[in-house]
């Protein structure tokens, strides 16, 4: 499905208002990173490690609002396969994969996307741009993070 700029315009703070919702609820109800996690977080330059939480999900949730839940659904970035989530501080984790080091350090980098981008607006704008105008895992964003977690864990 090609999504359409009018589209996205009005997507986008819909994507915004439930990532920062879902990031709400992993940090009251998530874990914070282990020791080597923050140091895994600390070499991607994360500058707030501190503030990340996991929360290990059996499922990565999907909105519910309908116009975000078919495009999501559309455009495949939330699937039965997604196994990872970073949403800024949040992080969702897929309790299949959650002692998975090389899925953990991907979404840091994603993490770290969000601080240098400054927060969800910004990041979310660029990162779903690039995702369904150059597809996933195409996206630039995106394989920043694959790679980084290849060298990191190799």
């Amino acid at each position: 499905m090609m999504i359409t700029q009018e589209q996205f315009d009005f997507l986008l703070p819909l994507a915004v208002a439930w990532a920062e919702e879902q990031e709400g609820n992993i940090l009251r109800n998530g874990v914070p990173l282990t020791e080597p996690q923050m140091s895994d977080a600390r070499t991607l330059g994360v500058s707030q490690p501190e503030r990340i939480r996991l929360m290990k999900v059996a499922t990565i949730p999907v909105p519910e609002e309908s116009s975000l839940k078919s495009a999501v659904q559309a455009t495949q970035l939330i699937t039965s396969r997604t196994a990872g989530l970073a949403l800024r501080y949040g992080i969702f984790i897929r309790s299949d994969s959650w002692g998975d080091r090389q899925l953990i350090v991907h979404e840091l980098v994603h993490t770290s996307q969000y601080e240098k981008l400054g927060g969800f607006l910004p990041f979310l704008q660029e990162y779903l741009h690039q995702c369904i105008t150059i597809g996933y895992p195409a996206a630039p964003m995106e394989q920043e993070a694959i790679k980084m977690a290849a060298i990191i864990v190799s």
